[in-house]
């Protein structure tokens, strides 16, 4: 060992210090490190607009489905002459 400090210019005080830093993590370099891309940071406010952008997609769908029932339910009724109750809140 004492050859290769030697012939690399090296004292042994420096193999001591090196330990010493490496227990005491200064060598970060010397970790090993997590491999493969950072996870990038997700903004707050991001997410609430995603959860609500689908929440509301949701809500439209069913609201359309209704609708759907609604229109059919009146279909029916007006195949079977059975006559419906009428609201003043009904649109058509």
């Amino acid at each position: 060992m004492g050859a290769v400090l030697r012939r690399e210019g090296l004292y042994s005080s420096h193999l001591v210090s090196w330990r010493e830093q490496v227990g005491s993590a200064e060598l970060e370099a010397l970790k090993p490190k997590k491999r493969g891309p950072q996870p990038a940071s997700t903004n707050p406010l991001a997410r609430e607009l995603a959860d609500t952008s689908r929440e509301l997609a949701r809500w439209k769908k069913r609201a359309a489905r209704a609708e759907a029932l609604v229109e059919l339910q009146k279909k029916v009724s007006q195949i079977l002459g059975i006559a419906l109750p009428t609201s003043e809140d009904d649109d058509s």
